[in-house]
Formats: structure tokens, sequence, C-alpha cells
């Protein structure tokens, strides 16, 4: 039996005082679609009237411009080790959606050390809470930066394909984030289907073996359609909401959005419980 999204089966997604619920949205391999869905995901709450920050923490090998087709003058990196202001870097999309990018073929930035993960976790607090929703788009893998990032988010949206490497990698990142940091909660995007049922059946492969070898039940999000316009989007670097609203892949997005925002609404009495980037241990 499939176990999909209900608000009120979600536990251990608080959101702070400000109403911001920070997502980190992460994948075992590359190829899959982190990045385009962490973008259009964004762009589709603001649609909905949310305030919405992304965050591009894939660390030394960027690319959230390059699909906008922008050439940001200050980046993550200026932040960490330029002292530039967090609010210095961010650059606006549209109205109601921001982004802080980060910089490209910088490997030290790969995998920082604690030090440099706390200073700059220390310059992005204050400017979190003005926003609904903070998304952080981490880089494929399981590396040091990716577990500290996943592991402060108040939700992991694990974004997977059919294809049987990444269902393989995906469980190793839950094994990981599960074993060595004790997060038990994880939400499924079941990125280019060719059908529900092969979303369906790509989700209970993985739920089942995650519930038997982990003791860990992650939550279907949603699936997203395999569809040509995704891949023009990209290459003409705009996002596929703006180019193609009605497309199917667009319209499983929106539904997506929807969840998030019903979910968090859900969500009221546990605002004051976490800030928005906090170890969960804590």
């Amino acid at each position: 039996m499939t176990t999909s999204l209900d608000t009120s089966e979600i536990r251990g997604i608080p959101v702070n005082a400000n109403r911001t619920l920070s997502l980190s949205v992460l994948s075992g391999k590359g190829g899959v679609g982190k990045t385009t869905i962490a973008l259009n995901l964004s762009l589709a709450l603001r649609r909905e009237g949310a305030r919405v920050l992304l965050v591009d923490c894939d660390l030394g090998l960027a690319n959230l411009d390059v699909l906008l087709g922008i050439s940001p003058e200050v980046t993550l990196q200026d932040v960490l080790i330029s002292d530039v202001s967090a609010s210095a870097a961010v650059h606006r999309v549209e109205d109601g959606l921001d982004i802080l990018p980060a910089a490209s073929g910088v490997p030290e930035l790969v995998d920082m050390t604690t030090d440099m993960r706390d200073m700059l976790l220390s310059r992005l607090r204050p400017l979190l809470g003005s926003y609904d929703y903070v998304f952080l788009d981490l880089g494929a893998g399981i590396n040091g930066t990716v577990q500290t990032f996943a592991d402060m988010s108040m939700a992991r949206v694990l974004v997977v394909t059919p294809e049987p490497t990444a269902m393989t990698d995906t469980y190793a990142i839950i094994k990981v984030l599960a074993q060595v940091h004790g997060v038990r909660d994880f939400l499924l995007v079941v990125n280019q289907t060719e059908s529900r049922e092969e979303e369906t059946a790509t989700f209970r492969r993985l739920h089942s073996a995650c519930k038997r070898f982990l003791g860990v039940e992650p939550m279907l999000l949603g699936g997203i359609r395999q569809d040509p316009k995704v891949a023009e989007a990209i290459c003409r670097r705009k996002p596929l909401l703006q180019l193609f609203p009605a497309c199917n892949a667009a319209g499983d997005l929106v539904e997506l959005a929807k969840r998030l925002m019903r979910s968090r609404e859900a969500m009221s009495d546990a605002l004051e419980k976490r800030a928005v980037l906090e170890p969960s241990s804590l």
C-alpha cells in the first residue's frame, strides 16, 4: 500500500515563529532533476502567494545561475570568505522569489570544515526568517556539507528516478542520515516517470527497503511525469513554469507546491519549536 503525503501524519517538520519552513532538496546521484525541481517548486510556491528563498548549496559546483541565465556578481563564496552580508548576495528572480547563488569551480567549498559551515550558517540565519519557505538545493551525494544542511533542515525532499542506480543511491542517503544523524522524516519526489503506476512502483520499492532494513518510512510527496518541455526550458535557461506553465511536468510541480502549503498550514501549532536551521538532535 502506498504511503503518500498526509499532513496529519507528518512529524518532525516544525517551523519557527516566523513561519519559515526550511527544506533541503537532495539526491543520491546527479542528473535526476534536483535543481530543476527546486527552482520550479520555489516558483510555484511564490505564485501561490508565498515568499521563497532558494539557496544554491551545491557549493563549488553551482548551476542554479545557469538554469536562470544569470551571472551573479556576489555569491555565497563571498559571504563565506569576504565578509559580505548574505543580503548583499540575494538575487531577485521575481517579486517574492529570491535566490542565493553559489560559486562554481571552488573545490574547497564542496566539503567544508565544521568551522566554515558554522560561519556560513551564522551569516545566513538573520536573513531566513523573512521568508515563508527556504529551499536548500544541495549537491548530489552524501559528503559532509550535504549531511550538515540536510540534518539542519526541517524537511528533506529526496529526488529519485525509476533507475535502479538512483534508487540505490537514495537508499544510501536515507541510511546515512538516519544512522548518523537520527533523521527519520523524508519526502520523496519520483521524477521522470512514464506513468503514475511507475511512480507508485518506484516509491513502494524504496519504502519497503527503508522500512525493512532501516526502520524508516519515507513519505511520497508526489511524482513528476517525463516531459520534453523540461529539457527545452533548461536549454533556454528559463524556469519551466515561466515558459511552459500548461505542460504536464509544470502541472505536477504546482500540485507538489500545493501539498507543501497544506502541510505547512497544518503544522501551525509547531511554529515555535525550532529555528529555521537547527540540528535535528536539538
